[in-house]
């Protein structure tokens, strides 16, 4: 049984299109797939790399597509011209907000420093309570893996807790994002550790 609501989903993603031609076609594929389910697409308004391509392939298919983009990048000419709604901001972490307030969950596609930088801030409000919205990646031909490998690692160094570990959803299947997002439930654990342990 759902037990999150999908109407408007934040992707964070490159705004390069990679090295493996896969990454294009999933960003593609799952453009697709949120317009037929009449999910709209929040993201950061950018018209390169898989932002763009993400961006092109919900509208091709008369989906909805929310921007978010900084006067500054706007200035640049990235910002995507022929979007549903198109939000400008002051500044980068205006656009991390206005994006999170908008959406009902998170997915990061294959990305650089920014997508990281998005998606862990959004993880770390999870964490702390800030929201309970479902966060997940899609480890396109195993993009993540050494990410994750390394998130393992903090557990096992006692600095994240395995239900904090387990924010982070992971799917190498586009077709899979959505049931995992909306199957989701967040964790009843507190952040900090008993520290009260000499």
């Amino acid at each position: 049984m759902a037990k999150t609501q999908l109407s408007r989903l934040c992707v964070f993603c490159g705004s390069n299109s990679g090295a493996n031609a896969i990454y294009r076609t999933v960003a593609v594929e799952f453009g697709e797939m949120l317009a037929r389910e009449g999910i709209t697409l929040v993201y950061g308004g950018g018209n390169v790399g898989l932002m763009g391509i993400i961006a092109d392939a919900v509208l091709h298919h008369d989906g909805r597509v929310i921007g978010v983009i900084p006067h500054g990048l706007a200035r640049k000419e990235v910002v995507h011209t022929g979007l549903t709604e198109l939000h400008r901001v002051d500044t980068m972490h205006q656009r991390k907000a206005m994006m999170a307030d908008l959406a009902d969950g998170f997915v990061a596609l294959p990305g650089g420093l920014g997508t990281l930088d998005e998606m862990f801030e959004i993880l770390t409000w999870a964490q702390i309570g800030i929201h309970s919205k479902p966060c997940a990646f899609l480890n396109i031909d195993g993009y993540y893996d050494k990410l994750f490998s390394f998130l393992d690692e903090l557990v096992e160094q006692q600095f994240v807790k395995p239900e904090h570990r387990a924010l982070a959803l992971v799917t190498d299947d586009h077709r899979e994002v959505l049931q995992r997002l909306r199957q989701y439930e967040p964790p009843h654990t507190e952040k900090w550790f008993n520290i009260d342990q000499r």
